[in-house]
């Protein structure tokens, strides 16, 4: 049991679970009864995607220290109460079930699930590795 951090739209895993998708908008030009079926994701959890301006950073970021910022933003909002109650019953939910996280972009060491990553592993939650 455990979580796994993808790549929505790509090709589920044999046991992936539940499919949520972490992003702060749906797929463009995709019906909404069509999101599961063409691997995008089973629920919308936007709570833990960037706000939009840290996601405008994070897009824009060219160089380590841009990437830094970007990621010290992104932590911030998710230490906020709410987000980090998601993150705690994320990482408690591991350990009972399979399921993923997600986002759109194609490189995660350049996308906020890197972090969402390094922060359900600190929560204590079971994630399957890269």
């Amino acid at each position: 049991m455990a979580i796994r951090v993808v790549r929505l739209g790509s090709p589920r895993a044999k046991n992936e679970g539940l499919r949520i998708g972490t992003v702060r908008r749906p797929p463009r030009g995709v019906p909404k009864s069509e999101f599961a079926t063409q691997d995008w994701y089973d629920v919308w959890y936007p709570n833990l995607a960037p706000g939009v301006e840290t996601m405008k950073l994070g897009q824009q970021a060219q160089t380590p220290a841009e990437w830094a910022a970007f990621t010290r933003r992104y932590r911030a909002e998710m230490a906020e109460p709410g987000n980090a109650h998601s993150i705690a019953l994320l990482a408690a939910l591991s350990h009972q079930g399979d399921f993923s996280v997600g986002c759109y972009c194609e490189h995660e060491a350049r996308c906020h699930r890197s972090v969402l990553r390094e922060l359900l592993v600190a929560a204590g939650a079971e994630v399957v590795k890269p």
